[in-house]
């Protein structure tokens, strides 16, 4: 049986893939990054890493995130997930959401992905590419192979 560190380890490792992965091939693609779930800031700082040039837009219900970890101004939009993505001035069309709400309650991550990933693609640019740590689906999304042995990460291409 798998420690609690050793869990936490592979989902990191994980996301981490799944980031890299998405950097690549959306690099040429225009538009913004939604990191939607900022917790702690730790995947906006790789965010940052990955796109210093790309603006990206933080989404939380709560700033849990230290100064560095968290952007400034506009890009940090607080508040319910269903106000706050449907109010995106101008939507979006992004090149890359990753969405990170994943909890210990699966019941309740399911139901939030069924209206979330509606939210979510009314703001994507065809060809843009969703990351999740929770199982979604959308219309105009075709899930990619990602070999994720040890923790489920899911990736999807707008169409």
């Amino acid at each position: 049986m798998d420690s609690r560190l050793d869990r936490m380890i592979a989902r990191l490792t994980t996301q981490r893939r799944a980031l890299e992965r998405a950097a690549e091939e959306t690099r040429d693609l225009p538009g913004p990054v939604l990191e939607i779930g900022l917790g702690k800031g730790r995947t906006y700082s790789h965010l940052r890493k990955l796109f210093p040039e790309r603006r990206i837009i933080a989404f939380d219900r709560d700033l849990h995130a230290p100064a560095d970890a968290a952007p400034a101004g506009a890009d940090l939009v607080l508040g319910d997930f269903r106000e706050t993505l449907s109010a995106l001035p101008g939507r979006a069309s992004a090149a890359l959401a990753h969405a990170d709400f994943g909890s210990e309650d699966r019941a309740r991550d399911a139901a939030q992905a069924g209206w979330l990933a509606a939210l979510i693609d009314g703001l994507m640019a065809p060809g843009g590419l969703v990351v999740s740590d929770r199982a979604m689906q959308s219309p105009r999304w075709t899930a990619l192979p990602f070999d994720t042995p040890d923790w489920p990460y899911f990736l999807w291409r707008v169409n």
